[in-house]
């Protein structure tokens, strides 16, 4: 019973992940006139707006789980569009703080607008019970992700 359970899962996670339906869901929720932003660059760009006096590049490679390297691709990505910026910290030269622009900041509050209608729409057929223990067990399984992930990073 357990494997029929777990491959389930494993179906409907692939399927979350597939590009056909994320891409369409994707298109909608940045609009036409949008830049059309790969989860990563959107993450990182929530992740910029959520620190309004930007963050140095160490941290926001930490809040992103990414390397820094990684984190600085990004960060250069939304830099082109005029999502976000960096500069020199004023003590020290050598740190490098990134933040969302002006227009990074309002295309993120569009988002967010866009993924709440949204993710009503998707909840429509869950009553309220089912979608408060859906979010339990979502979370719960977030932090399972979680736990194995730090399992595996101290075993390099």
């Amino acid at each position: 019973m357990a494997d029929s359970t777990n491959r389930r899962i494993a179906l409907a996670w692939r399927e979350l992940r597939r590009g056909a339906a994320g891409a369409a869901l994707r298109s909608h929720l940045f609009g036409p006139d949008g830049p059309q932003l790969e989860q990563a660059q959107l993450d990182a760009l929530e992740i910029l707006v959520a620190a309004p006096d930007g963050l140095r590049m160490s941290d926001f490679a930490e809040a992103l789980r990414v390397d820094p390297s990684t984190a600085t691709r990004a960060v250069g990505r939304l830099e082109q569009i005029g999502l976000a910026e960096r500069d020199a910290g004023a003590h020290d030269r050598r740190v490098v703080h990134a933040r969302a622009t002006a227009a990074g900041r309002r295309f993120m509050s569009r988002i967010v607008r866009r993924q709440q209608a949204g993710l009503e729409r998707l909840l429509d057929s869950f009553e309220e019970g089912e979608r408060e223990e859906f979010a339990v067990y979502l979370e719960r399984f977030v932090a399972s992700i979680d736990r194995l992930s730090k399992e595996l990073d101290s075993r390099r």
